[in-house]
C-alpha cells in the first residue's frame, strides 16, 4: 500500500480549550490536518463520506477533552445505506484513527446527505462507547446505543449527549480533503450558591450559541481556530487553557487481530483455511498487514486468555 508523503511543516494539529468566564460556558475549538491526512492517505473515500467522517474526526476530539478518565471513545455511526459503518477513535491523549466502511456496490454523490449515506431505512444507529484503560475487576466499557437522530453529525451528538449526559451541548463541524474543524460550546450546570441565576445563565446560554451560530461552513474550512475564536468571542471574558495536539496513532496489534480471529470461532477459521495456507487482514485504519498460518491459527484457539477487541481492526481476506 502506497501512503501518500504529509509534509508536518505545513499542517496544523490543535485542540484549544476555553472558559466563557462571564458567561458560565465552556468551550473547545479544534483543528485536524496532519491527523486528517494520515486517516485519508490510507484510504479513497467519495466527497460526501471524507465530509461526514471528518466532522466525526473533529467532533471525537471535541468530546474526548472533556474526558476525566484515561482511556478511548469509540464513535461509530452504524448505517443501512451506501456507507455500512462510519468510526472514530480518540483516546484522553488525543491519539486518534478513523475509518469508513461503503457497501459493495455503493454509488455516493457528492452531495448526499446523512440519511442518505446510513439511514435509508431508519435503521441507522449511533454509538458512543467509553473504553477506561485502568478498569476494575470485572468492570466493563460502557456503550450508549441510539437510534440516527438528526441529518447531522453535530446534530446527532448534541442529541445524545442531551439525552445520555443531559448537558446543552452545541456543535459546529466542518471538513474536507484538507482539514477538519469543529467548534463545541457546553453550558456549565448550575449548582446555585454565587453562581449567577437560572435566568442569566439561560440568557449567557443563548447570547454566546448565538455568536457560534454566525459560524459558516465555509468560514470554519478557510479560517485558523486562533482567528475563529477572536471573531466570534472578542466581546466576551475568556480564560484559555495549553493548547493539545491531537495525532493519528493506530494500535492495531498482532494480539488483537488474532483475538479478532478467536471472536470468529475456531469452525469457521478451520473452514477458511482449508483452501488456502493462511489467512491475510489489514487493517482498516492503518492498512497494515497480517498471516496467520495454520500452525498460528491452532496456537489461537489452544489459548485459555479471553478475547478482547472493541472493533474488528480489518477484513479477513483467504
Amino acid at each position: 500500500m502506497t501512503i501518500k508523503e504529509i509534509n508536518p511543516d505545513v499542517t496544523h494539529d490543535n485542540l484549544q480549550r476555553f472558559m466563557v468566564e462571564n458567561a458560565a460556558v465552556r468551550g473547545e475549538l479544534v483543528e485536524l490536518s496532519n491527523t486528517w491526512q494520515h486517516v485519508l492517505a490510507r484510504r479513497s473515500y467519495p466527497k460526501a463520506v471524507i465530509t461526514f467522517l471528518g466532522e466525526m474526526l473533529a467532533a471525537s476530539a471535541l468530546l474526548t477533552a472533556n474526558l476525566k478518565f484515561n482511556g478511548v471513545i469509540v464513535m461509530q455511526i452504524h448505517g443501512d445505506g451506501p456507507v455500512r459503518l462510519l468510526v472514530v477513535e480518540c483516546d484522553d491523549k488525543l491519539q486518534m484513527r478513523a475509518t469508513a466502511k461503503l457497501a459493495p456496490d455503493a454509488v455516493i454523490a457528492d452531495d448526499a446527505t446523512l440519511t442518505q449515506l446510513v439511514n435509508v431505512n431508519g435503521h441507522g444507529r449511533f454509538v458512543i462507547t467509553l473504553d477506561p484503560s485502568d478498569k476494575m475487576p470485572g468492570q466493563q466499557a460502557y456503550q450508549g446505543i441510539v437510534p440516527l437522530d438528526g441529518d447531522s453529525v453535530a446534530t446527532v451528538i448534541e442529541n445524545y449527549m442531551l439525552r445520555s449526559e443531559q448537558l446543552d451541548t452545541k456543535l459546529w463541524l466542518a471538513a474536507n480533503d484538507q482539514v477538519s474543524r469543529g467548534l463545541l460550546l457546553q453550558k456549565l450546570p448550575n449548582h446555585g450558591g454565587t453562581e449567577a441565576p437560572v435566568d442569566d445563565a439561560l440568557e449567557n446560554w443563548h447570547r454566546v450559541t448565538m455568536l457560534g451560530a454566525t459560524l459558516r461552513n465555509e468560514e470554519m474550512l478557510v479560517t485558523d481556530i486562533q482567528t475563529l475564536m477572536r471573531r466570534l468571542f472578542w466581546e466576551e471574558s475568556i480564560r484559555v487553557f495549553e493548547p493539545q495536539h491531537p495525532t493519528f496513532v493506530c494500535n492495531c496489534t498482532r494480539e488483537k487481530v488474532g483475538n479478532m480471529l478467536k471472536m470468529l470461532g475456531q469452525h469457521e477459521i478451520n473452514d477458511a483455511l482449508v483452501d488456502v495456507e493462511k489467512l491475510a487482514v489489514n487493517c482498516d485504519f492503518c492498512g497494515q498487514h497480517y498471516e496467520f498460518d495454520k500452525v498460528d491459527c491452532a496456537q489461537l484457539f489452544a489459548s485459555d486468555e479471553p478475547v478482547e477487541t472493541l472493533i474488528a481492526p480489518g477484513d479477513v481476506k483467504h
